[in-house]
C-alpha cells in the first residue's frame, strides 16, 4: 500500500499578513523582492504555501549580556 502523500497548505495574501503580524502590502512587497514565492494559478487569487511563509522567517541573533 502507497503512503499517502500530504498536500501542502496555502493561504491567502491575508491570511499570511495576519499570521506574520503585517500589512497585506509588506507581504506583497515581500512577493515583489523574492523574500516569500506565491502561486497563482490563471486568474486566481494569489496564495502562499504555509511551510515557504515559515521558512521566509529568518532567526536573528540574541544578544548575550
Amino acid at each position: 500500500m502507497a503512503s499517502k502523500r500530504e498536500l501542502p497548505i496555502y493561504v491567502s495574501l491575508e491570511e499570511a499578513a495576519e499570521m506574520m503580524s503585517l500589512s497585506t502590502r509588506t507581504i506583497r512587497r515581500r512577493i515583489s523582492d523574492g523574500t516569500i514565492p506565491a502561486y497563482q494559478c490563471g486568474r486566481r487569487p494569489i496564495r502562499i504555501r504555509l511551510d515557504e511563509l515559515e521558512a521566509a522567517l529568518r532567526r536573528i541573533p540574541s544578544a548575550r549580556w
